[in-house]
């Protein structure tokens, strides 16, 4: 077994300086678990923000796969690349609202011949068939339009917008985890936290009805090149009963 101090003298200068400041053990108020995570990320680019939820559920069950999006207040510090699949106005009203590619088939056969430059396809409702054969390409990327999430809609103007605006999806993995890019570290940490507690808020309020006992196991906190930063649910602002 690798003892603790072999651990540490096969990590970098700055692993080990980041090993010191964050304590793997400790579960961490959310405030101080954001300040630690500015002072850890160190590397020579601005890092990506992520916070992993490990649930209590079992996603080999229908009704216990979460699927979803929402806004965070303050983006994700990276534009996204949005495809529409629309036509005649809807198409006019994709570009007009900033939409990087509109069209149809013509950009169904680029995907199927293996084009994959964008971030986020939107379709509305009657060009669904035109993109279903392409499910085995953008299903496995998490990239195929779908109405929980919003990108299957015929508002494609708002659904551009929110996207450009911050908008994020979340979806649940084979083991139960969410993990969502919250922002960049070198966001203000106001406004890490308050992107943070939206999305937590959005996943406490999507809790699957048959799910018995503690729904959230735990929350971490981490940059790209950073440790994993437990923090104390507890701290963290529910939302309010309507």
């Amino acid at each position: 077994m690798t003892t603790k101090e072999e651990t540490m003298a096969k990590l970098t200068k700055k692993q080990k300086a980041t090993a010191a400041i964050v304590d793997s053990h400790k579960f961490y108020d959310v405030d101080e678990a954001v300040k630690l995570l500015k002072e850890a990320a160190t590397a020579k680019f601005d890092e990506t923000v992520e916070l992993a939820f490990n649930l209590n559920i079992n996603p080999k069950y229908a009704d216990q796969q979460l699927r979803g999006a929402t806004v965070l207040p303050h983006g994700t510090g990276k534009s996204k690349k949005v495809l529409v699949f629309a036509k005649d106005q809807k198409e006019e009203d994709a570009k007009a609202a900033g939409a990087d590619y509109v069209g149809g088939k013509e950009l169904a056969d680029k995907i199927a011949q293996g084009w994959m430059d964008f971030d986020v396809v939107v379709a509305t409702p009657d060009m669904m068939a035109v993109i279903g054969r392409l499910g085995r390409v953008l299903g496995p990327k998490g990239l195929m339009p779908n109405p929980k999430d919003g990108t299957v809609t015929t508002d494609v103007t708002k659904a551009v917008n929110e996207i450009k605006g911050g908008k994020v999806q979340y979806r649940t993995d084979k083991a139960g985890n969410v993990q969502v890019i919250i922002g960049k570290a070198s966001f203000d940490a106001d406004k890490i936290k308050e992107n943070l507690v939206t999305i937590y808020n959005t996943i406490l309020k999507a809790r699957p009805t048959t799910v018995k006992g503690q729904y959230m196991k735990s929350l971490t906190l981490s940059s790209t090149m950073g440790p994993g930063i437990h923090i104390d649910m507890s701290t963290v602002a529910a939302p309010k009963a309507e």
